[in-house]
C-alpha cells in the first residue's frame, strides 16, 4: 500500500472524485491527535522561533460526530499549548541560594 499503509492507491493522492473517508483515498483529514500530524513538535517549533500568536484548529473529521470532535480538538490543542520557559534551563540552578 502506499503511503504507509494510506489507501490502496487507486484513486490517487488527492482523491479524484471520491469522498472524505473513502478507504481508497490515500489521506484524508482527522481530528488532531487522531492521525499522523505530531502536533507537539509544531508547538515546540512555534515555541523556539518565539511565535507568541494565537492557535486555530480547523476541525474536519468525517468520522466523528462535528460536537465531539470540536471539543476534542480544543481539548488537546490546548493541552499541547505550553509556556515555553522563559529562562535559560541551567539558570534555576546557577542562583546563589
Amino acid at each position: 500500500m502506499p503511503g504507509g499503509g494510506h489507501g490502496d492507491g487507486t484513486v490517487g493522492v488527492f482523491g479524484g472524485h471520491t469522498d472524505f473517508t473513502d478507504a481508497r483515498r490515500f489521506w484524508d483529514f482527522r481530528s488532531p491527535g487522531h492521525g499522523d500530524i505530531n502536533f507537539e513538535d509544531i508547538i515546540v517549533a512555534l515555541n523556539d522561533v518565539g511565535y507568541r500568536g494565537p492557535l486555530s484548529v480547523e476541525w474536519e473529521d468525517g468520522r466523528m460526530d462535528r460536537l465531539h470532535g470540536a471539543t476534542e480538538a480544543c481539548a488537546f490543542v490546548r493541552k499541547l499549548d505550553f509556556t515555553p520557559n522563559a529562562a535559560a534551563f541551567d539558570a534555576a540552578f546557577a542562583r546563589k541560594q
